[in-house]
């Protein structure tokens, strides 16, 4: 038995959506700016942070490809839609982070600690890297807000959401946003090293310090797309929950198995073995199953897909065990 995806995930896919595209447009101004003040002083900071800014906008540019085609509807070849098609996505997003982004500016900030580098005029650097931290706050704080009001809904703290979001798009402009941010000050932290010792080293670390914020967020990214992708089971607050409204149900005696698989960033498949009381047979069986199947979708719209398999119980196998046995 199956219910259609629930109306309220649209509002939600556009507004991800529209959270990427807005870390996208910061982030191509900001590569573009940081790589004309990086050609300037020749520092690999600057050039790091100009990757990392590249990387983030492939990154999000990905993302979109994610939210678009993880939104597309079900077909006869893909009967429970292409929300994982997100994931795959957000998971070559991640990759091109950790390429891009983590590979150039570690492999940059090693070499410049090696053989050493002579910076030329900085007050650029600086001017860009201040306006870079404006613009990524912008974009971090849309989706802190976003985050905000996603949290509020499901009743639990901004940080358990995060936690739990198969909304990878959000989580990944998040993560690259913070990472960004603290970038921005490490590079700037370089660039004054170098200024008040002479030695290339702060501004190699700096660059080598930033690939690695980098890399945490890339691996970070890419463990929770791959669990998604092979099948992650809802976040157990959920899970739960739609278990306990199916034992709180009048028709149902217990719950005997309950499983769940995200299908999409806001798509949840929900099947269980339910023992129903043994009064409802036939037709009442069946209107029993979908009284019990709307309860669930109409609690929660994320549910687009409820499978409800009536199985006897403990109680039920016991009964059944004992009338074998008289006969």
């Amino acid at each position: 038995m199956t219910a259609k995806q629930g109306d309220e995930q649209e509002p939600n896919g556009s507004e991800s959506l529209l959270t990427v595209v807005v870390a996208a447009g910061v982030n191509l101004a900001i590569a573009v700016a940081k790589v004309v003040a990086g050609l300037i002083s020749g520092s690999a900071a600057m050039l790091s942070e100009a990757a990392h800014s590249f990387a983030d906008t492939v990154t999000e540019l990905l993302l979109v490809v994610a939210v678009r085609r993880g939104a597309r509807p079900a077909d006869e070849s893909h009967p429970f839609g292409h929300g994982k098609s997100a994931f795959f996505w957000a998971l070559m997003a991640a990759g091109a982070t950790l390429v891009v982004g983590a590979g150039f500016s570690i492999t940059h900030g090693v070499q410049t600690i090696l053989y050493g580098e002579e910076l030329g005029d900085l007050r650029v650097s600086y001017v860009v890297l201040a306006v870079a931290f404006v613009l990524e706050a912008v974009s971090f704080l849309r989706a802190v807000h976003q985050i905000r009001g996603e949290a509020r809904r499901w009743r639990i703290s901004p940080r358990d959401y995060v936690g739990f979001t198969a909304d990878t798009a959000v989580k990944a402009v998040l993560f690259e946003d913070a990472a960004a941010l603290a970038g921005i000050l490490v590079a700037a932290g370089g660039l004054l090293g170098y200024q008040l010792t002479g030695s290339a080293v702060f501004d190699g670390a700096a660059s080598v310090l930033i690939g690695l914020l980098l890399l945490g967020v890339a691996l970070s990214l890419i463990r929770a797309n791959a669990s998604l992708l092979i099948g992650q089971a809802a976040p157990v607050m959920l899970r739960d929950a739609i278990g306990a409204e199916l034992d709180a149900r009048p028709e149902v005696v217990e719950t005997v198995e309950l499983l769940t698989m995200m299908l999409g960033p806001n798509d949840i498949l929900v099947a269980a073995k339910v023992d129903f009381h043994h009064q409802y047979t036939g037709d009442r069986l069946e209107e029993a199953a979908d009284r019990v199947e709307r309860a669930i979708t109409g609690k929660w719209p994320e549910v687009s897909h409820v499978f409800l398999d009536p199985t006897p119980g403990h109680a039920a196998r016991r009964r059944i065990a004992e009338a074998d046995g008289t006969s």
